[in-house]
């Protein structure tokens, strides 16, 4: 449990998002460099590849050195807000991403906030830095001014920074050199800031439920965090709705991420 580490990446539109997690998939071995894979692979819904954004929340893992590092790619249109909301329960940091031109945008102010809010710190990550138009320094300073209108504690406002190129592929903790580092740089700042999962081993198994989908060999797949204890297949369990009764059930299939896929396992904590 400590070599792993759970993470959202949240931004406004078009600051990068989804190509970076491209970026992690390749540089991580988690996919292939020869893989045949379209840009933004993440985004594998029709509508999102017809206009080019992301509209729900994605699943993925890596494995970086003895790191296992699960990532949710996140919508950054505020039509899409809600999204971004229903999933922080699932992590404990994000990667904010701020574009080095634009900076601060209006939905890097909703996302900022839910993240303050949910009492995480941060790790910015200023994106784009290698277009001539770049200025990360006037970059860092709006985001900064940011995090403390929206009443970021201390801790909060001392976070790390990371510059990067996603389309380039690589990261940096400094705007002018290490470009050619790939994303080792940004990795070791995730395992070494976020922190890991606060899970009671020993209790009785509880997991809430932040996303659905649908196979047709078991039937309904229910996405979220475990909060506490392991379950098993074929474990009975009690599934509690919002308002409505308690029903009981049977865990058929227990399924993890890995880059694209997914993957079966016996249990699950």
């Amino acid at each position: 449990m400590n070599a792993l580490r759970n993470i959202a990446i949240i931004a406004h539109v078009d600051h990068g998002k989804t190509t970076l997690i491209d970026q992690l998939l390749h540089q991580s071995g988690t996919l292939s460099v020869h893989a045949k894979m379209p840009d933004r692979v993440m985004d594998s819904n029709q509508l999102e590849r017809e206009r080019g954004i992301t509209i729900l929340a994605k699943n993925t893992a890596i494995r970086w050195q003895s790191w296992r590092i699960n990532i949710i790619d996140t919508p950054g249109h505020a039509d899409f807000g809600g999204e971004v909301e229903r999933v922080l329960s699932m992590v404990d940091s994000v990667l904010l991403l701020v574009d080095a031109v634009e900076g601060p945008m209006p939905q890097t102010r909703f996302v900022t906030q839910k993240s303050l809010e949910h009492g995480f710190n941060p790790i910015v990550v200023i994106n784009k830095v290698d277009r001539p138009s770049a200025r990360p320094d006037w970059v860092l300073g709006e985001t900064l001014e940011l995090f403390d209108r929206l009443g970021a504690t201390e801790e909060q406002l001392d976070f790390p920074i990371v510059y990067a190129s996603a389309l380039q592929g690589w990261s940096s903790l400094n705007p002018v050199d290490g470009r050619d580092s790939g994303m080792d740089p940004l990795l070791q700042v995730i395992t070494s800031h976020v922190p890991p999962p606060a899970v009671n081993l020993s209790g009785p198994f509880q997991m809430q439920i932040s996303a659905l989908d649908y196979s047709s060999y078991v039937g309904v797949i229910g996405i979220g965090r475990i909060q506490r204890g392991t379950v098993f297949r074929n474990s009975q369990v009690k599934v509690v709705g919002t308002n409505g009764p308690v029903r009981s059930g049977r865990v058929l299939q227990i399924l993890g991420f890995h880059g694209l896929e997914r993957i079966e396992a016996e249990t699950a904590t």
